[in-house]
């Protein structure tokens, strides 16, 4: 893929399948780079799944087992037990609905709060470092590409 300073402002305007493929070829790279940080931060006492179950309590208060579980793109089982885990560890609560009786209500506690944000403090660190040879304006583009992929795909989470 051709870096957008090597292309002159009289090449035609970017294709959107051009930069899906773009996307494409660097997302997994990306996305490695954040799972491995994010496992270096949590250690051995949880995984980036289970660290992915409490965002989205964490964000989600009042979630169901249910919509984690297709959050996830789990099975319910797997998600049930993957909640379990994190109630044991005092991360998320789990309470019996006040409007159904057969459904629980998950929330993150106040511990599972703080280690969300140890994690990110500690990732986010890992990942300037990597971006620290960045010049300003290549910075300045991430920041801005950033903000447009967010709003294309950032549907109210």
């Amino acid at each position: 893929m051709p870096s957008r300073s090597s292309t002159s402002r009289a090449d035609p305007a970017p294709d959107p399948i051009v930069a899906a493929g773009a996307i494409l070829d660097v997302m997994p790279a990306v996305m490695a780079a954040l799972r491995s940080a994010m496992r270096r931060q949590l250690g051995e006492g949880l995984s980036v799944p289970q660290f992915r179950c409490l965002r989205y309590v964490a964000d989600n208060a009042g979630a169901s087992v249910s919509e984690v579980a297709a959050f996830l793109g789990v099975t319910l089982a797997t998600a049930s037990a993957m909640v379990d885990r994190l109630v044991r560890a005092g991360y998320v609560l789990s309470a019996v609905s006040a409007r159904d009786r057969r459904r629980s209500e998950l929330e993150a506690t106040t511990s599972g709060r703080a280690l969300m944000r140890r994690v990110r403090r500690g990732a986010q660190g890992e990942l300037a470092e990597a971006m620290a040879p960045s010049t300003a304006a290549e910075l300045a583009t991430v920041l801005d590409g950033l903000v447009v992929l967010q709003a294309r795909f950032d549907h109210g989470r």
